[in-house]
C-alpha cells in the first residue's frame, strides 16, 4: 500500500490529488437510510463489500444492523475476516484447488458461505471441506434473469441442491438469486418488471425444493437499484445492496416512479482532482484520468460546477469542457468528480480520505483492493 495523500486534521484544500474522498456526513446518512428501509421491510441487510472493499466500512454497516457482508472473491473474504467481520457470503463461484483450500481454512475462522452452479464444483467444495475438517455452507445460484452465472430455475436447481445436501462437508443453505442486469435499467417500470420475473423464478424454485423435502432457509440477492422490489416480495430474506453507501453517476441516472432521477441516497464518494492545464478558453485538463476513475459506466461528473464537463480520459489526464464566456477555472484549482462506477474506481486506491467540514477526519485502508484471487 502507498501512504495516504492526506493527514488527519489537514484542510481539504491541502489534500494532494488524485485522492479518493468520502463525505462522512453523507456516507453516514446513507448507512442509516438503508438500514431503516431494511428494518421497515422486515428483511436482513447483507451489504456487498465489493463496492467499498474496506473492513472499517463493513463494520460500520454491521453497527447499523447488517448481519454481515457479501464479497466476490476469496481474497476479499480474507480481508473482511481479518478486519473483524465474522459473517461473509462469497456471492460467487470459487474454482481451483488453491482458492478452495483457502476458503476451507477461512471457514475455521468465521461463518462463511459460498455459491455453486456446477456439480463438479460441488464435488471440489466437498473435497476441500472434508480435507480441512470443516462444514462449508453452500447456496445454489439460480439464473433469475441476468444470464451470467447460475443454474436454471426449477428442476436443475433442485438437482444441484440435492447434490449439495448429500455431499460430505457441505450444507445446503439456500438460494443466491441476484439479478445484476436489472440494477441499471433506467425506467422504474422496467426494473420492477425484471424483478417481478426474478422473484417468481426464486419463488417457484424455493417451493419446488421444499416440496421435495429440501429445506430452503435463505433466499438472498437484490441490489441498490431494485432492493425495494425484492424487499417487498416476501421471498427474499436478505438484501445484497452495495453502491448505496456511495452512489455513483451511473446509479444517479435511474428513474423513479415519477419519471425523475432517484435521489434516495446521496453522493458521498468523490475523486479529488487538480487542474493541471488551461490551454484554451473552452478546455482544461485535470490530473484524474483512467488511473484515477473508472469510465466503464461513463465519464465522471464534475460536482457542483454546472459549466464544467468531464469529456475524455487518458492515462493521467482528464479532459474538461468549459462552457460560459467567463469561466474562471484556473491551473491549480481543485474539483470533485463523481465516479461513473464506484466499485472499480475504489479498486484503484489504497485509502479513503474521510472529510467532514472541509477537514480530514479519517483515513481508512482499502485492504481488499487489487485484482485479488
Amino acid at each position: 500500500m502507498t501512504h495516504p495523500s492526506a493527514e488527519i486534521g489537514m484542510p481539504l484544500a491541502e489534500v494532494d490529488t488524485p485522492a479518493l474522498l468520502l463525505d462522512l456526513d453523507a456516507f453516514g446518512r446513507n448507512l442509516k437510510r438503508m438500514a431503516d428501509q431494511a428494518a421497515k421491510a422486515g428483511v436482513r441487510l447483507r451489504p456487498h463489500a465489493k463496492s467499498h472493499k474496506c473492513p472499517v466500512i463493513a463494520r460500520k454497516q454491521i453497527e447499523h444492523g447488517a448481519v454481515g457482508v457479501c464479497v466476490q472473491k476469496v481474497s476479499e473474504a480474507e480481508a473482511m475476516v481479518m478486519g473483524g467481520v465474522r459473517d461473509v457470503l462469497i456471492a460467487n463461484e470459487i474454482v481451483g484447488a488453491p482458492k478452495l483450500q483457502r476458503l476451507a481454512v477461512l471457514a475455521r475462522e468465521a461463518h462463511v458461505m459460498v455459491c455453486a452452479d456446477d456439480a463438479g464444483n460441488v464435488a471440489d467444495l466437498s473435497e476441500a471441506a472434508t480435507a480441512f475438517g470443516v462444514t462449508l455452507e453452500v447456496l445454489v445460484e439460480v439464473n433469475v434473469g441476468a444470464d451470467r452465472c447460475g443454474v436454471e430455475p426449477g428442476e436443475p436447481a433442485l438437482a444441484l441442491a440435492q447434490l449439495v445436501a448429500g455431499s460430505p462437508g457441505l450444507r445446503f443453505s439456500g438460494l443466491q438469486a441476484y439479478h445484476g442486469a436489472a440494477q441499471h435499467l433506467r425506467g422504474f417500470d422496467e426494473r420492477r418488471a425484471a424483478i417481478a420475473q426474478a422473484v417468481e423464478k426464486a419463488r417457484t424454485t424455493r417451493d419446488l425444493l421444499e416440496k421435495n423435502g429440501v429445506a430452503c432457509p435463505l433466499v438472498t440477492g437484490a441490489g441498490t437499484g431494485t432492493y425495494q422490489f425484492e424487499a417487498a416480495s416476501t421471498v427474499y430474506h436478505e438484501l445484497q445492496v452495495g453502491s448505496y453507501v456511495f452512489m455513483d453517476a451511473d446509479y444517479a441516472r435511474n428513474l423513479g416512479a415519477d419519471g425523475r432521477p432517484v435521489r434516495e441516497f446521496e453522493h458521498s464518494l468523490f475523486v479529488y482532482a487538480t487542474v493541471m492545464s488551461r490551454p484554451a478558453r473552452d478546455r482544461a485538463v485535470c490530473d484524474a484520468g483512467l488511473k484515477a476513475s473508472s469510465v466503464d459506466s461513463g465519464m465522471p461528473q464534475v460536482y457542483d460546477l454546472p459549466d464544467v464537463a468531464y469529456v475524455g480520459a487518458s492515462d493521467e489526464h482528464g479532459k474538461l469542457k468549459l462552457a460560459g464566456k467567463h469561466n474562471t477555472l484556473a491551473v491549480g484549482d481543485k474539483l470533485l468528480l463523481i465516479p461513473g462506477h464506484c466499485d472499480p474506481t475504489v479498486n484503484l486506491y489504497d485509502w479513503y480520505v474521510g472529510i467532514r467540514d472541509n477537514r480530514v477526519e479519517a483515513l481508512w485502508p482499502i485492504s481488499a483492493r487489487g485484482p485479488g484471487i
